[in-house]
C-alpha cells in the first residue's frame, strides 16, 4: 500500500545511527527543539519542502525497540500511537544491518508506510559490507535507501522516494499459541464499536498495541480507551497468568529467527583491510586492563579540554577579559546614563544585576564549559566509544546500585552539573535518575569550583587533598548505598550494544553540538536569569541579610569557622566557584587555619549545588523532590563538617 496523505515523516532508529544528521539534511538549519508533552525527553521538529510539498518532520529519541525499556524509548512508541497521517523513515546504520532489522519487524506491525535509510554507508563499504538493497526492498516490499548523512550522499534518492514509501509486507510467523493472545486482547479492545472507528483513523496501532501490553508494558494501557480499559487489563493479566513463558522473549526469538533468515539472503561481509588500527582500538577498549587504562585516559582528556580549557582558559577569556574590561563596563555606563531610578540600575547592574551578573554568568563562564564539553561528548558519542566507558564502569557504579550508564552524568558534573543533572535521561528508571541527581548536588564539584578547590588544597599538606578525597568520594559511597536501600525501585539491567570504533566526523559533531547549544540557550539560560532575580529581590529586602545572621552560630560553632566564611556559603548557592573562592581569598589573608581551610573545603564540596543546578532538578524531578534533595544536602554537609571539625581537633590538625 503506497502512502497517499502523506503530512509528516517520523524519523526513527537506534540510537547513533545518525538520524539527526538526516533530520538536518531534510529540514536544513531550521528546527524547534522541545519537550515532548508529560515528559523530560527532547525532541526536534521542522518542515521539509519534499516533491513540492511542506511536510512536517518529527525527530525521535533513538530506540532499540518500540516496546520501551526507558523514557526514551516510551516517548517514541507514544508518537507512533498518537500521530497521524504519517509516514516512517527509519534510518538504520549500514554496518548492523540485523539490529535495525528487527526493529523494522516491530515497526511493520504498525501497519503504515516506511521506507528504510541505510546510513553510514560509506563505512559499511569500508568493513567488507554489502547488502543487496535490491533484493531487500523485494522481500520487505518497501524502498530501500543508501545514505551517507554527513556527506549529504543519497539524500536525493531518499526526497525522491518517499512517496513511494510503503506498508511492509514481512512479518514473522507467530506459533498459534501467541496469535491467540494477541486475538484475545484484541476482541477486549474491540469491544465496541466506536473504538474501531478510532482505530481505523489510526489512531491506534491494535495489534502493535496487543503485542505491547503482552510483553509487560502498563504504560501502554493508557491508549486503551476508558471504557474498555479494566476489561483489557483484565484479560491481559489472565492471558499471562496462564501461558507458560514470556510472550515477550518470545517475540523477540520470533523476529531474531526472521531477521537472521532475511540478513542471510541479502547481507555479504568480505575480509578488508586497512582498518587495523581502529579495530584494534575498539577490541583492547573492551579489555579489563587495557580498557580501564583507555577509559581514565579518556576521563582525562575530557577533564583537561572542559575543565582546564574550557573552564580555565576560555572562561578566563570572556570573564576577564571581554565582560569584565569590555561588556560589562559599556553596559554600566549606559544603564548609569540612560535610567535615573537607583533601583532598576541596582537590578540591571548591581550586586545581582541581570547584565552584569547573569549574563556573564550564562556567556561568559558556563557557555564555555558547555561548548567544549558538547564538543568532547559529541566527539565521544561519535566515535562509539560511550558504550565501552560504561561497560568498563559498570562494576563500579553496581556498589551504588546503579549501572554503567550511570557514570557518563557523573562524570560530566565535573563539567557542568546543571548539564550533567540533564544527561540523567538517558538513565532507564526513575529510581536510578534520582540516585544520581542526588550524588551529582552532593559531592561532584563543577569543573570551575574544582579549579578553586585544588588551588587551596594545593598550599595544603598531601594529607588534607587525600582526607578531602577520601571524605568526598566516602560521603558520595555510603550516601549512594544508603539511598539505593531507601529508594523504591530497583537497578535497571545494564544491556547495552556496543557499535564499531570509528574516526569520529567532525561535520557530524558539529551538527550535534549545534542542536544542543541552541538547546542550551532556549532552556539553561532563562534559569540563570531566574535565579539571580531571586538573589536580587531576597537581597533587596533584606532576606540574605537575615540568613547570615542566622547561621553565624551554626558557621562559629559547629564548624569552627569565621563568622565572614557565611557569605561564601551563601554565594556558594549562587555560583559554587564564588563561595569556594570567596574561601580561597580568607586563606590567602591569614583568616583561616589548616584545619578551618580543610573544614570549609569538605562543607562547600557537599554544600547544596549552584541555583542553576537547583532549578535544573526542579526541571527534571518536580519541586518537592528538589527542595528535598536541597534540604537533605544542606543538612549533610553541616553535619558532616562538624564532625570532620571535631576528628581533625582531636588528633591536632
Amino acid at each position: 500500500m503506497i502512502n497517499q496523505k502523506l503530512e509528516k515523516l517520523i524519523l526513527v532508529g537506534n540510537a547513533n545511527v545518525g538520524k539527526s544528521v538526516i533530520f538536518n539534511r531534510l529540514t536544513g538549519s531550521y528546527a524547534v527543539v522541545s519537550n515532548y508533552p508529560g515528559t523530560t525527553v527532547d525532541i526536534s521538529r521542522g518542515s521539509a519542502l519534499i516533491n513540492g510539498k511542506t511536510l512536517e518532520v518529527i525527530d525521535t529519541p533513538g530506540t532499540a525497540s518500540i516496546i520501551p525499556d526507558s523514557e526514551d524509548e516510551q516517548v517514541t512508541r507514544d508518537i507512533l500511537l498518537s500521530e497521524t497521517g504519517y509516514t516512517v523513515v527509519q534510518v538504520a546504520d549500514a554496518k548492523n544491518l540485523a539490529r535495525s532489522l528487527l526493529l523494522t519487524l516491530e515497526l511493520a506491525e504498525l501497519k503504515v508506510p516506511l521506507i528504510l535509510v541505510l546510513n553510514m554507508s560509506d563505512e559499511a563499504r569500508e568493513r567488507g559490507i554489502s547488502i543487496n538493497r535490491q533484493r531487500l526492498e523485494k522481500l520487505l516490499g518497501i524502498p530501500v535507501v543508501a545514505t551517507v548523512g554527513v556527506t549529504g550522499e543519497g539524500i536525493a534518492e531518499l526526497r525522491r522516494r518517499i512517496e513511494q514509501a510503503a506498508t511492509p509486507a514481512l512479518k514473522p510467523d507467530y506459533p498459534p499459541e501467541l496469535e491467540r493472545l494477541i486475538e484475545a486482547v484484541l476482541q477486549a479492545m474491540g469491544a465496541l464499536s466506536t473504538l474501531q472507528s478510532r482505530v481505523s483513523d489510526t489512531q491506534y496501532r491494535e495489534r502493535l498495541l496487543a503485542m505491547m501490553l503482552l510483553s509487560g508494558d502498563e504504560s501502554a494501557m493508557r491508549f486503551v480507551p476508558g471504557q474498555l480499559y479494566q476489561q483489557t487489563k483484565d484479560v491481559v493479566t489472565r492471558s499471562l497468568d496462564s501461558f507458560a513463558g514470556s510472550p515477550k522473549f518470545l517475540f523477540f526469538d520470533y523476529r531474531n529467527a526472521a531477521v537472521s533468515e532475511l540478513a542471510a539472503q541479502v547481507l555479504t561481509v568480505e575480509s578488508v583491510s586497512g582498518r587495523g588500527f581502529w579495530a584494534w582500538l575498539g577490541q583492547v577498549s573492551m579489555m579489563p586492563i587495557p580498557g580501564f587504562i583507555i577509559a581514565c585516559m579518556s576521563l582525562w582528556l575530557m577533564y583537561e579540554f572542559v575543565g582546564v580549557f574550557g573552564a580555565g582558559y576560555l572562561v578566563n577569556l570572556l570573564e576577564r577579559r571581554l565582560f569584565g574590561d569590555i561588556i560589562n563596563p559599556w553596559l554600566t555606563l549606559v544603564v548609569n546614563q540612560t535610567i535615573p531610578w537607583s533601583h532598576v540600575r541596582d537590578f540591571l547592574i548591581g550586586r545581582f544585576g541581570l547584565l552584569t551578573m547573569a549574563l556573564t554568568y550564562a556567556m561568559a563562564i558556563v557557555l564555555p564549559i558547555v561548548a567544549t564539553f558538547f564538543f568532547m561528548f559529541g566527539f565521544l558519542e561519535d566515535s562509539g566509544y560511550l558504550p565501552r566507558l560504561s561497560a568498563i564502569m559498570d562494576r563500579f557504579m553496581r556498589l551504588i546500585g546503579l549501572n554503567g550508564k550511570a557514570v557518563l552524568p557523573m562524570i560530566l558534573g565535573l563539567g557542568c552539573g546543571t548539564m550533567a543533572t540533564l544527561t540523567t535521561r538517558v538513565l532507564e528508571t526513575k529510581k536510578e535518575r534520582l540516585l544520581v541527581i542526588l550524588l551529582l548536588a552532593l559531592g561532584v564539584p563543577c569543573s570551575a569550583q574544582l579549579g578553586v578547590t585544588l588551588g587551596m588544597l594545593s598550599g595544603m599538606s598531601l594529607a588534607a587533598a587525600l582526607i578531602w578525597v577520601a571524605c568526598t568520594l566516602g560521603s558520595m559511597m555510603v550516601v549512594g548505598a544508603i539511598a539505593n536501600k531507601i529508594l523504591p525501585g530497583s537497578r535497571s539491567c545494564f544491556i547495552i550494544e556496543i557499535p564499531p570504533l570509528r574516526r569520529p566526523l567532525l561535520l557530524n559533531v558539529l551538527v550535534k553540538i549545534k542542536m544542543r547549544m541552541v538547546w542550551y540557550l532556549k532552556e539553561a539560560v532563562p534559569l540563570f536569569i531566574l535565579g539571580t532575580a531571586i538573589l536580587f529581590f531576597l537581597d533587596a529586602f533584606g532576606v540574605l541579610r537575615v540568613i547570615e545572621q542566622r547561621a553565624s552560630p551554626l558557621i562559629t560553632g559547629v564548624l569552627g569557622l569565621p563568622a565572614q566564611t557565611t557569605g561564601s556559603f551563601i554565594m556558594g548557592f549562587l555560583r559554587r566557584d564564588y563561595g569556594s573562592a570567596g574561601l580561597y581569598v580568607m586563606a590567602k589573608q591569614g583568616l583561616l587555619s589548616p584545619r578551618q581551610m580543610l573544614v570549609s573545603i569538605m562543607v562547600i564540596t557537599l554544600f547544596v549545588p549552584c541555583v542553576a543546578q537547583f532549578f535544573m532538578m526542579i526541571k527534571e524531578r518536580g519541586w518537592k523532590t528538589a527542595s528535598a534533595i536541597f534540604v537533605f544536602v544542606t543538612a549533610y554537609a553541616f553535619a558532616f563538617g562538624g564532625m570532620l571539625n571535631m576528628a581533625l581537633a582531636a588528633i591536632h590538625f
